[in-house]
């Protein structure tokens, strides 16, 4: 009777075991191993990866995740355990005691620590503090699970993934402008972290994973904050944020699709996180455009228990003297010298606001050191034309310009506009 092959690591190994839950043997370095399973799951959108938790309890993957939440160095959990008393105590003796719960089957992720963060509007964002010993196993799971579904990810979504950053979702809005995707579907969704389905969400990794230990582990992690959502602050919430969200995007990537004609589409997108932007031709004939792509969007939102908010959500057409924001940064339509519309993008009012009320935040510049022979009242212009010549004082000189017109503009001996620029140094 033939047997159906499966391959639980995709290793390159000639002794690959055919029964379900038998692993193979032949080492194989975790990056060699991410790279496998993306290739595998990019090559088989179909398949069902089984035999990954062996993967999660090893020391190299623990071990990695342990270096990146303490890269990161966040606060200590609910058990108050820091960074600094795992190391005197031993990082190997803390790993090797979480690989043998992995194993054991008697791994139980703690409570997380609740911590309110200020919004605008006097609103607040509770921030859940998972333990150090949970952020270890959550990244051990993340290191193996993220390859996988990085290979169902669509282009449009930035949030959180590697070697993808926000600036890159801000200059693919502004290029959809810049090709006359002027009219704008702006979309907030309705606490969105807190409404994620966990049975929606389950069944979505279940569609690429056969593992049950795997499956038990993460429906562990995500019921230890409650009945519904992913914890604003877990070390996996931003890979299961953007799995729940990935049929909207393959949504609108099919909307790009159809309407296409040639070398030029009528549709763009740009999602980081719960942050959705739509853009659609500005041509009169393709007006129908934004109605039909604002009603799939609902019906596929619905499917996921998501709410859109109503307030905030709004269509936008930036030909009509509109604009929009999106991660910080207000797009309008402005007339160009050559008397051609292009797309201005800047900071929010408030951002700005905010950077002007404290100044004393941002970087100083570093003063070299001084020979002997130089005199103290005289400024080091070699060290300081190195500096300007580096480029490194750049973001400083412009913003400090800015601020030093509206300060030195009262003062009795100004300097010219022309050559007023704020330095400072370190005492």
């Amino acid at each position: 009777m033939p047997v159906e092959r499966r391959d639980p690591a995709v290793c390159n190994d000639s002794n690959k075991k055919e029964g379900k839950g038998e692993m193979t043997k032949a080492p194989i370095c975790l990056q060699d191993l991410r790279r496998s399973l993306y290739v595998k799951a990019k090559a088989e959108p179909t398949w069902r990866f089984w035999g990954l938790y062996v993967h999660v309890c090893k020391m190299e993957t623990l071990y990695e995740a342990y270096q990146t939440a303490k890269k990161n160095d966040g606060a200590p959990g609910i058990d108050g355990v820091t960074f600094d008393a795992i190391e005197e105590g031993g990082v190997e003796s803390f790993l090797q005691q979480i690989k043998d719960e992995l194993v054991s089957n008697t791994y139980r992720p703690m409570r997380v620590r609740k911590k309110e963060i200020p919004k605008d509007g006097g609103k607040v964002r509770i921030l859940s503090i998972p333990s150090i010993r949970d952020r270890v196993v959550q990244g051990a799971l993340k290191l193996i699970l993220e390859p996988i579904f990085e290979a169902d990810f669509q282009s449009g979504s930035y949030g959180y993934r590697p070697k993808r950053t926000a600036h890159e979702a801000v200059n693919r809005v502004a290029q959809a402008i810049v090709e006359e995707k002027t009219r704008i579907i702006d979309i907030d969704l309705s606490a969105y972290f807190d409404n994620v389905q966990h049975s929606l969400l389950l069944e979505k990794v279940a569609q690429r994973i056969q593992d049950g230990e795997v499956m038990h582990l993460l429906k562990m992690i995500v019921k230890a904050t409650g009945k519904k959502g992913v914890p604003q602050g877990g070390v996996i919430s931003p890979l299961l944020s953007n799995l729940y969200l990935n049929e909207v995007d393959r949504m609108l990537e099919k909307a790009i699709a159809t309407t296409r004609r040639g070398k030029y589409t009528h549709v763009q997108y740009a999602r980081f996180a719960d942050d959705l932007v739509i853009l659609t031709d500005s041509h009169p004939r393709h007006g129908w455009l934004v109605r039909a792509v604002e009603k799939r969007l609902r019906e596929e939102l619905a499917k996921l228990n998501v709410t859109i908010n109503e307030e905030k959500s709004r269509t936008v057409n930036l030909s009509k003297g509109e604009s929009f924001s999106f991660l910080g940064f207000e797009y309008r339509l402005i007339l160009s010298r050559n008397q051609m519309w292009r797309p201005q993008y800047t900071p929010r009012l408030k951002k700005r606001k905010a950077i002007r009320k404290a100044p004393r935040d941002l970087p100083t510049i570093y003063e070299p050191t001084r020979g002997e022979s130089d005199r103290v009242d005289q400024p080091d212009l070699a060290g300081m034309g190195e500096l300007l010549c580096s480029g490194a004082l750049k973001p400083v000189l412009r913003v400090r310009q800015r601020l030093g017109r509206e300060e030195d503009s009262t003062a009795p001996d100004a300097i010219p506009k022309t050559s007023r620029v704020r330095l400072e140094k370190v005492e």
